[in-house]
């Protein structure tokens, strides 16, 4: 089930189970895990893409063994908010996944993910080498943060 909303997701969620956090590139999905509070992000694989049967394959195999409650899936977004291929395709393979499981699913804003988890490895010093193998599961740990803080305020009053 495809939530429209980040109420709806979260209600959709039973409590202390991990919600996944999903990059989806071309070539690779990022995976992080949040911890069973859903108070921190966890980068912890990379899915080499091939195709969609393939990786879903995978990409079900780790949550379920990971007992994950909850997709969220990096939306790449344009700068001015619009949509472009990108999202199409991301919207595409979330679509196809809900075939494959009834976890609630929603999408998540990335835009600037990816400089932050560049940024966050160069301040770390690792290598061009290091940066390229973990640069998609540390932007899925960006963009599962993002939602995880949201969500820790939902019910608050500013």
């Amino acid at each position: 089930m495809i939530c429209d909303d980040i109420q709806g997701f979260h209600a959709a969620l039973p409590p202390f189970k991990a919600i996944a956090g999903l990059d989806l590139g071309e070539k690779t999905i990022g995976v992080a895990i949040s911890d069973l509070r859903r108070s921190i992000a966890t980068p912890i694989d990379i899915i080499r893409r091939v195709k969609f049967t393939e990786d879903a394959t995978k990409l079900m195999a780790l949550l379920t063994a990971r007992n994950v409650a909850g997709i969220l899936f990096g939306l790449p977004l344009n700068m001015d908010g619009s949509e472009g291929p990108r999202v199409q395709s991301t919207r595409a393979f979330a679509r196809n996944l809900t075939r494959l499981t009834d976890l609630p699913i929603f999408y998540w804003d990335e835009r600037l993910s990816t400089v932050a988890a560049t940024r966050a490895l160069l301040e770390a010093d690792a290598s061009r080498k290091r940066r390229k193998e973990v640069i998609d599961q540390v932007a899925a740990g960006y963009i599962l943060q993002g939602a995880l803080d949201r969500l820790a305020h939902l019910g608050e009053t500013p």
